[in-house]
This record gives C-alpha cells, sequence and structure tokens, in this order.
C-alpha cells in the first residue's frame, strides 16, 4: 500500500474534510482512493459519505468496508457494547486484497487520534504501522494545540512512523503554527480554516490554492 494515514490529535478536528481536500489537490497527479477501516457513531454520520460528497468522488475513489459501529465511542468501547472485537488481522486483509497489484495511491482516515484503542492491546498507531505509509497529522489551530501536536509527533516517531506533515484546521494562529513547525520539527502543509457554506467546490477552491503549496506529499505517492 503506497498513500498516506490522516490522523488528528483529536476527535472531530478535521480529518475527514482534509481526507476530500486531498482529493482535490491530487487526483490530477496520482489515482487516489479514501477508505477509513474503523468507523464508529454510524448512528449520527458517516465519513465515507461526507468524502464521497466534499470530494466529488466516483466509485472507483472510495473503498467502503470495514468496521462500522452503531454508538460513538473509542472503537474498542463501541464494538464490546456491540457484542464484537476488532482484528487487525482482518482490516489487514481488506487493505492486502484492495491494494495488491493496483497503481491506487490510498488515503487512510483514522479514528480519533494515534492512541485509540481499537481493542484490549492494539491501538490505531499499530494499524499505522502494519499500513506503513506516512502519516498526516491534523491538528487544531486553538489553545492547547501545541501540547496536543508535539505529543502526538512524538508518539509517531518514537513507533518509527514518518509523518509526511500537519495541516492545522481553524482561525489561523501564526504564533501557534511556527510553535508546531520549530519544536516538532515538521512541516505545516497549510491551514485549513473555517469554511462557510462548506461546499464541494468551496473545499476544492481552498484545497487548489493553499493546500501543500509545493508538492511536498507527492513523495509520499511515489
Amino acid at each position: 500500500m503506497r498513500g498516506l494515514f490522516i490522523t488528528g490529535t483529536d476527535t472531530n478536528v478535521g480529518k475527514t474534510v482534509v481526507a476530500a481536500a486531498v482529493l482535490h489537490r491530487y487526483r490530477e497527479h496520482v489515482p487516489l482512493r479514501y477508505w477509513k477501516p474503523i468507523q464508529t457513531g454510524t448512528e449520527q454520520g458517516d465519513d465515507t459519505r461526507d468524502v464521497r460528497w466534499l470530494g466529488m468522488c466516483g466509485e472507483s475513489e472510495i473503498l467502503d468496508a470495514g468496521i462500522r459501529l452503531p454508538r460513538p465511542l473509542s472503537p474498542h468501547l463501541s464494538a464490546r457494547l456491540n457484542g464484537t472485537r476488532i482484528e487487525l488481522q482482518a482490516l489487514m486483509e481488506i487493505a492486502a486484497s484492495e491494494a495488491s497489484g493496483r497503481e491506487l495511491r490510498w488515503l487512510v482516515e483514522g479514528a480519533g487520534g494515534v492512541l485509540v484503542p481499537i481493542n484490549e492491546t492494539e491501538f490505531i498507531a499499530d494499524l499505522m504501522k502494519q499500513l506503513g505509509v506516512p502519516i498526516l497529522v491534523i491538528a487544531r489551530s486553538a489553545l492547547g494545540t501545541i501540547n496536543h501536536t508535539l505529543m502526538t509527533l512524538e508518539t509517531l516517531r518514537r513507533r518509527d512512523l514518518l509523518v509526511a506533515g500537519v495541516i492545522i484546521a481553524g482561525e489561523k494562529n501564526s504564533a501557534n503554527r511556527e510553535a508546531i513547525e520549530n519544536f516538532g520539527n515538521v512541516e505545516v502543509l497549510g491551514e485549513l480554516p473555517p469554511i462557510s457554506p462548506l461546499t464541494p467546490e468551496s473545499l476544492r477552491a481552498w484545497a487548489q490554492t493553499e493546500l501543500d503549496p509545493q508538492g511536498l506529499l507527492l513523495k509520499c505517492f511515489e
């Protein structure tokens, strides 16, 4: 599998919107496909559906397969309350069957952050390790983001996971961006402001002008 794993410093930080934006930004350069291996809270929402709409995706650009759980909780707890257990091997079998022998580049969206548990012993970080693709971190711009982002970066690097960069979501905060870049030794590849109304067209306009203007993420798709 080649591509990116999109994670966040928290839940509801903007991973899904950024995934759709990356599709707008790079689909003309490489064949991209989005995958959400674990989705909780299906009673309230569906990230795959949102990416399909916001990213103006064709069916070949979406893989809608994996763990789907109704309660909006941590995957391990949502699975337990649903009478099941998430098995990392089952997810890897999906990845292997879909990625083998294909020229696709993948955008894999995680559930919550890096250390969200998926069962009693494994975390989202273990799924990242198995997939072996670089990690794009989505962070908030607001107060507290420096600590949360630096902890996320440190956790990824301690596990020998390659960090592709950071996207900051929210009102622009130049001081927080500078601190994240300097202390985190990382590139901030874009600042996603609140977009109102958030539509496929408005997101595409932002992505084509503001997301990764130097094209650094292309290296992750090679």
